[in-house]
């Protein structure tokens, strides 16, 4: 449990803006707060960063970057589409970034990698499909919902289809290793 901390902390930290647009949104459902705050969050934690004397990863400019091009068209506009229109773009970019053959493969523990490649491939593949899901999805919210609704979809649906999709996962792989691990005993009885 404290690996996964440890690994969702700068997660969490670099997606801070993109949270708090979407908290505050449901809270207030004032898309103009929510996307001055944002703006404000990701300038923030970029100076914090700066001022720690810390490396500024290209994930954490391009999510400042974002945040600033669409809140700044949502400010100016009065058009909250723009901001709710970010999450596809980001989606879209994880997603393609997670197709690249094996991208999951560093972040497994040793006895997760005991299973095979292909296997962890597949669910490297099975993992950007999720991320082009939400991509479509988001943007139909997006572009046929009011803001009340798509703040309840980006709230809800990203979340738990992650939670959902790693526990499925999760529960595939454990299921695998066993049987792997019952193979592997009964070959060595039959061979002693």
């Amino acid at each position: 449990m404290k690996n996964l901390i440890f690994a969702a902390k700068p997660l969490a930290l670099d997606m801070s803006s993109t949270l708090l647009f979407v908290i505050v949104s449901a809270l207030t459902h004032n898309p103009m707060l929510a996307t001055a705050l944002a703006i404000a969050a990701g300038v923030a934690r970029i100076a914090y960063v700066r001022a720690r004397r810390q490396t500024i990863s290209a994930m954490q400019w391009m999510s400042l970057g974002l945040v600033v091009v669409f809140g700044a068209a949502t400010l100016l506009t009065q058009d909250v589409r723009f901001m709710m229109a970010k999450p596809t773009i980001v989606y879209i970019l994880i997603g393609a970034a997670m197709m690249q053959r094996g991208w999951m493969l560093p972040y497994m523990p040793p006895g997760g990698r005991d299973l095979g490649d292909e296997i962890l491939i597949g669910w490297g593949y099975v993992w950007a499909g999720l991320m082009f899901v939400t991509a479509a999805l988001n943007a139909a919210f997006a572009l046929m919902t009011s803001f009340a609704v798509w703040s309840v979809f980006v709230a809800v649906f990203p979340a738990v289809s992650k939670i959902a999709l790693f526990g499925v996962q999760f529960l595939a792989i454990r299921h695998i290793a066993i049987q792997q691990h019952r193979a592997r005993q009964t070959t060595s009885q039959v061979i002693a």
